[in-house]
């Protein structure tokens, strides 16, 4: 769905961040589950070097986006705000019971027991390159999302997607592993790499990456839209 400034659904995000954050903003997951849903939105833009006004954080207490605010539901974090717009929205969480309560395991999944060390790996090598802690700290941390890597190929065995159809949990899946896309350790997982990939190419990923790369256009001296 196109961005529409009357949507009744809005989400913050970043009007700048540094090149190598673009495109791997949180509000991203928001937008993706949005597209799924196809559910229209509007932004509140912030630039990411300034400070946030005080009246975000009744937003979001941590002063981070994306935030989300729908008239009736006002949300922060993005798995719970994913959950929120899958609640009817079958391509996100199914109908019936059991397998909505998997994907909602999924998306958890992504969250505590993949996200983290991915998250590590990424401060090492774009804040920490170079230092000798890093240096020491980086193989070990390797280590433990090659085995995060072989357990999920594991379960996926020859299915397209975590729970055999897509859900919440494969867009919280894949958002997460985009963190390995400068250390080349998913194409160590031929399973893992081509389930990435088909995740990425849905139509309502390329929206959502569209949308948010092109608030990216604007002048990194705006501060906050209006």
């Amino acid at each position: 769905m196109p961005i529409d400034p009357q949507s009744e659904i809005e989400v913050t995000g970043f009007s700048w961040v540094p090149p190598f954050a673009q495109g791997h903003v949180r509000d991203l997951r928001v937008r993706w589950a949005l597209e799924e849903a196809g559910m229209s939105y509007r932004t509140r833009l912030f630039h990411a070097m300034e400070q946030r006004p005080d009246y975000y954080f009744t937003e979001q207490p941590f002063g981070q986006v994306p935030a989300y605010d729908d008239g009736t539901v006002q949300l922060f974090e993005s798995g719970a705000i994913v959950l929120h717009i899958g609640r009817d929205c079958e391509t996100l969480l199914p109908t019936d019971t059991a397998s909505r309560a998997r994907a909602t395991a999924w998306l958890i999944a992504a969250l505590n027991s993949v996200e983290p060390m991915i998250g590590e790996l990424n401060t090492i090598d774009i804040f920490a390159s170079g230092e000798e802690w890093a240096r020491l700290r980086r193989p070990s941390l390797e280590e433990r999302v090659r085995g995060r890597l072989t357990r999920l190929s594991d379960w996926l065995g020859e299915k397209d997607y975590l729970e055999g159809q897509f859900t919440a949990g494969d867009l919280m899946m894949a958002s997460v592993l985009r963190g390995l896309e400068r250390s080349g350790l998913m194409n160590e997982q031929p399973r893992v790499a081509q389930y990435y990939e088909r995740c990425l190419a849905r139509p309502a990923f390329s929206r959502a990456l569209a949308a948010q790369m092109a608030d990216f256009t604007q002048d990194a001296k705006e501060g906050v839209a209006a």
